[in-house]
């Protein structure tokens, strides 16, 4: 493996090799066994709305009880990433990797076994909670184990985890649901999480754990993160069927996460040793690129929110129709990820990034004119210039976002980044899932009004 400082050896992430310096294949499987789990992690964010009927109809629940099952692995994701930094301090990053996914390989399990509701979501929670350490892991892989002539390759391989799980979600959830039912989409994850845990235990060399940190952190910021971010994300989550600040939950939940967010933010700035750096944000470049990440994460996870309710329940097509139209917006991304890659080092990021937000930009333009009669070819037309662009954005983000960042920074510069892209999809699918519900009162309300302009008046007296 290449070289690491003597830093690896007391449980604190190694800075990344030299410039030029040789990445043996451990190292590469290793890297690729991370990527795998951003993806596994990511995947399963999305993979469950494919199959959301079936579920609830198992386990007796209604739509709005069932709307649960994700809001309880965004909560549990949202929170673990941020003390991603702080564990892997801890136990070293293949210790962490390697107990963190057999964690969420059981509780995997374990969906797919729930006998109710509740105990369902139980175990999306804790699912959520081991799986999203995965995700900012997979970037930190990157930043601290391959040198900077090797780092673009890497960070091609982690946007795809970004851009291709989400579309992938849906048709895999699709496909496997209906050929072998619903639990199968939560047995899968057993292919990809053994590849991973062998990938780490072949991949990295073992770290002595630094279980001091533990003690030493500051449980009442973490305490406050995660009372805020969970907060923040039921908010999200569940506002839109609980007509918002009308309800008094709505509020309660508005109320702790403003607490919560602001008690952490107060704690991080005094204190000299955080449990993650938000001083980060300072930094011009990693702000830039963070609020980027997240203005994207709202047009990325609210088309594959909004595009599969569309074509279930407008255009009437089967969960494994939704799966052939939205997987053209994954598998172009497979051949224009490695050419964005080759192009990141020779062309200035910024026009890239400019080129790949016209094109996201544009698809959805595209697709702001469907109607009923919308077809699978104009469809297949906006899923691929999409396709096309997405790689750009999130291969230029990365790059723009760990430039310049220390190495001791690296875990918490990469749990923060992908905190804020993934609050930026939850506040994305809120805000457009106010939008549609606002619309069908006022198109109901307009219906109602056009039916009593031409009743008799004898129809409506008294």
């Amino acid at each position: 493996m290449t070289s690491l400082t003597k830093d690896a050896h007391a449980g604190v992430m190694p800075g990344a090799p030299a410039n030029g310096a040789r990445v043996d294949l451990r190292t590469w499987i290793a890297v690729a066994a991370g990527m795998l789990g951003a993806f596994m992690a990511v995947l399963d964010i999305q993979i469950t709305n494919s199959s959301l009927r079936d579920i609830l109809g198992t386990l007796n629940a209604t739509q709005e009880e069932g709307s649960w099952i994700s809001t309880a692995y965004l909560c549990a994701e949202i929170v673990v990433i941020p003390m991603t930094a702080l564990f892997t301090r801890a136990f070293g990053a293949r210790f962490y990797m390697i107990g963190t996914t057999a964690l969420f390989l059981v509780f995997s399990t374990l969906c797919g076994a729930a006998w109710n509701l509740e105990s369902m979501i139980v175990f999306r929670m804790l699912q959520g909670f081991t799986g999203g350490a995965l995700i900012p892991m997979a970037m930190t892989l990157v930043m601290t184990r391959l040198p900077a002539s090797k780092r673009a390759a890497g960070m091609a391989i982690f946007g795809l985890t970004a851009t291709l799980a989400p579309a992938m979600g849906p048709t895999l959830g699709g496909y496997l649901s209906e050929l072998y039912g619903w639990p199968s989409i939560f047995y899968i994850n057993w292919v990809p999480g053994v590849l991973l845990i062998a990938g780490m235990v072949y991949g990295l060399n073992p770290e002595k754990p630094n279980l001091r940190t533990l003690l030493n952190a500051d449980w009442l910021g973490i305490g406050l993160m995660a009372m805020g971010l969970a907060c923040l994300t039921i908010f999200l989550e569940e506002g839109n069927s609980k007509d918002w600040f009308e309800s008094s939950f709505i509020i309660t939940f508005a109320s702790l996460s403003l607490v919560g967010i602001l008690g952490w933010i107060a704690l991080s700035v005094t204190r000299p040793d955080p449990f993650v750096n938000l001083r980060l944000y300072g930094q011009r470049n990693f702000l830039v690129a963070t609020v980027l990440s997240a203005v994207t994460g709202m047009g990325l996870y609210g088309s594959s929110f909004l595009l599969p309710l569309y074509l279930g329940q407008i255009a009437g097509y089967t969960p494994m129709q939704i799966g052939e139209v939205i997987a053209w917006v994954g598998l172009p991304q497979l051949l224009v990820m490695p050419f964005a890659a080759a192009l990141s080092s020779k062309v200035d990021n910024r026009i890239l990034c400019s080129f790949g937000l016209l094109l996201f930009g544009g698809s959805c333009l595209m697709n702001a004119f469907m109607d009923a009669s919308t077809g699978y070819d104009q469809l297949m037309v906006t899923q691929v210039v999409r396709a096309i662009g997405q790689p750009f954005v999130m291969l230029t983000l990365s790059n723009f976002a760990m430039a310049g960042i220390a190495p001791k920074d690296m875990p918490s510069a990469s749990s923060l980044f992908n905190m804020t892209r993934n609050l930026g999809g939850s506040i994305g699918i809120a805000l457009l899932a106010t939008a549609l519900s606002t619309r069908s009162i006022r198109r109901a309300w307009a219906k109602r009004c056009r039916i009593i302009r031409w009743l008799p008046s004898s129809a409506w007296k008294g």
